[in-house]
This record gives C-alpha cells, sequence and structure tokens, in this order.
C-alpha cells in the first residue's frame, strides 16, 4: 500500500467528481436549513433542487467509482 503523494494523484477521477458534487449538495442542504430557520419560507427552487439531486447522485457516483476500483484489481 502506498502512502506517498503520487498515490492521491492516482485516485480514480469519478471519485473525486463523487466527493465533490456530494460536498455541493451538502452545502445546500444546510444552505437550505438555515434559510428556512431563519423565517423564509419561499425558497430558490434551484437550491432546493441542488439539496435533492446534488447529495444522491454524489453518492452514487462515488459507489460506481469504488466497484470499478475494486473489479479493476
Amino acid at each position: 500500500m502506498e502512502t506517498s503523494p503520487k498515490a492521491y494523484l492516482r485516485q480514480p477521477w469519478l471519485m473525486r467528481l463523487g466527493i465533490g458534487v456530494f460536498a455541493v449538495g451538502v452545502l445546500a442542504v444546510l444552505t437550505v436549513f438555515i434559510m428556512f430557520a431563519a423565517g423564509l419560507r419561499e425558497l430558490p427552487v434551484w437550491l432546493s433542487a441542488a439539496a435533492g439531486v446534488a447529495t444522491p447522485l454524489g453518492l452514487v457516483l462515488g459507489f460506481i467509482a469504488l466497484v470499478r476500483e475494486h473489479r479493476s484489481r
């Protein structure tokens, strides 16, 4: 098992994409909760859609990357 910095660079691009999409989704979910707690009731549709789509999409992309990495070994 390598622990060098080069090992990080060889990480699958799909996993990095999944982590990024998941992070955007979690940020959108937190934003929706904060806005709702602040008393705003008419939230932007694009923000609610990002919260509902980006988080599970990031999980799916990460899972696909894990399966692909496991099968390549």
